[in-house]
């Protein structure tokens, strides 16, 4: 069957080829894949050589053929795939039911395979920051597909989110569900907010930490610029400000919650309570040139795949 895989060729970094089918387990559902929606993981993942890495951390079908063993979606059931080793970028995935969700009908299939590592990301990282009614939060890195979720569902349990955008990035979007954009983080002010997510690394991740009151809350998910983040003590501590650093994953935990948090996320699109943001919308042909404008900044909202 044909797939995207990896060529180890950084000026190209996949291409459609040939790969086994895949043998369906009693436990797993034959999904023929539909849509497969682009990460930054699928990027950060490729370009090393010698990855064996296959694109589609995310993806949307119909079940082909239901599990053996009775769990998960029934035959032609819509159904939204995560799968965090990736391999969904192929005409037929196997699946295990907690990997899988029902799509409800009045959301697109392409909404829904655009919808989960972002959504999970932003549902998983606001949970951590506890209570949102009433609380400022200050983040970085959020113009991709995460951000548009995080604003969202930070907007909705009642935070002012503020959200650092870099010169000449798309930001009307961001704006547009409820954010607050500053391009400058100079400019922001000092002790100002309760939590911070960092997502971007180097100088301004570093900066970001200056920008939480005494106690706030520092969850750091991300280094996209590729430079560590540094944090001088005594800066910190001048005038016995103090805060809470957290190394976040959002795999942590009990893998088996994706299905129902996947569900959870469906629920509010659905109700018109998420939106997705599909930026780009192209056949999988064009994986390749699509990764590569993600990786330069330059595409707004989620980029979907169809799969021909």
């Amino acid at each position: 069957m044909r797939a995207l895989v990896p060529t180890g060729n950084p000026e190209t970094l996949t291409m459609l080829g040939k790969v086994d089918p895949p043998a369906q387990r009693r436990h797993e559902s034959l999904v023929r894949v539909t849509h497969v929606a682009l990460n930054r993981a699928d990027f950060l993942y490729l370009g090393d050589p010698s990855a064996t890495f296959r694109p589609g951390i995310d993806a949307a079908g119909v079940v082909a053929n239901a599990a053996a063993d009775g769990s998960g979606p029934s035959e032609g059931s819509r159904v939204v795939l995560h799968l965090p080793s990736g391999g969904g970028a192929a005409e037929y995935v196997a699946a295990a039911a907690d990997r899988l969700a029902v799509i409800p009908d009045n959301v697109g299939s392409a909404s829904a395979a655009a919808l989960p590592l972002g959504g999970l990301v932003a549902q998983r990282l606001l949970a951590l920051a506890g209570p949102l009614e009433g609380r400022r939060i200050l983040a970085t890195g959020v113009g991709g597909g995460v951000g548009q979720f995080l604003i969202q569902l930070a907007v909705a349990g009642g935070a002012e989110i503020t959200a650092v955008a870099a010169q000449g990035q798309p930001t009307d979007h961001m704006a547009a569900l409820g954010a607050k954009i500053v391009l400058d983080i100079d400019a922001v002010e000092d002790a100002a907010f309760d939590v911070a997510l960092e997502s971007v690394g180097g100088d301004l991740g570093s900066k970001t930490a200056h920008k939480l009151r005494p106690g706030g809350q520092f969850l750091w998910f991300g280094q996209a610029s590729g430079s560590p983040i540094t944090l001088d003590f005594f800066r910190q501590v001048q005038g016995g400000a103090s805060l809470t650093l957290r190394h976040f994953v959002y795999s942590d935990g009990d893998g088996q919650r994706d299905a129902r948090d996947l569900n959870a996320l469906l629920d509010l699109a659905s109700r018109g309570s998420l939106r997705v943001e599909i930026g780009r919308r192209e056949s999988w042909t064009e994986a390749d040139s699509l990764l590569k404008e993600m990786a330069a900044g330059r595409l707004r909202g989620k980029a979907v795949l169809s799969v021909d």
